[in-house]
């Protein structure tokens, strides 16, 4: 059976390595670091949908991109969507600081993988619960994973083997994976009924 290969549009080389984690050993997976211009929607799944398509249309080639939501319980929602700018404005400290003396600590990460090809559209999503820590723990992972912790540790103090099977983006990955082999399952099943049809003519 030929091994799937996945091309991965992002330009963010960690999340590249967690896709590659995640298919190792089942699928090739390519990264291609193309910068997308930022969309703006309160929903990820609609993000990522829009980044695909005009990454296909850049690429001409089936891929798959993500878009990310980190939603804290006490914020109200906030950073959502637009983590990576709240990342990249205020850092792990700056949200370490609106939490100070807050005892709800509940968040959340939000994945949607979007697969783009010729003919399809496609979105599967992925969520994971846990708690914002008082100081930053670990040295694994990016991002927000220093400061959320989900079962005693958090997504930074987790190897990236483990991260990859119960991380959002590894729920969402799995989603969009079983969609695939489905899809690649019946495609085999029907190029076999038409060639028995043209073997019969």
């Amino acid at each position: 059976m030929t091994v799937p290969v996945f091309t991965i549009v992002t330009s963010n080389a960690n999340k590249a390595r967690e896709v590659a984690a995640f298919f190792a050993g089942t699928a090739t997976v390519r990264h291609v670091a193309l910068e997308i211009p930022e969309l703006r929607s309160d929903d990820v799944a609609v993000i990522a949908r829009e980044k695909a398509r005009y990454a296909f249309g850049v690429l001409h080639e089936p891929l798959i991109v993500d878009d990310t939501a980190f939603a804290i319980d006490a914020l109200h929602g906030f950073p959502g969507p637009y983590a990576a700018y709240v990342l990249t404005a205020i850092g792990n400290q700056g949200i370490l600081r609106l939490m100070e003396g807050i005892a709800n600590r509940g968040a959340g990460f939000t994945t949607a993988i979007a697969y783009a090809d010729s003919t399809s559209l496609y979105d599967f999503s992925g969520t994971i619960r846990g708690t914002i820590t008082t100081a930053p723990r670990g040295s694994a992972g990016f991002g927000y994973d220093p400061i959320f912790e989900v079962a005693g540790r958090t997504l930074a103090e987790i190897p990236l083997e483990e991260k990859s099977v119960i991380s959002h983006r590894a729920r969402a990955l799995a989603a969009f994976r079983d969609w695939y082999a489905d899809r690649q399952k019946q495609e085999r099943t029907d190029s076999k009924q038409l060639r028995d049809r043209r073997t019969l003519l």
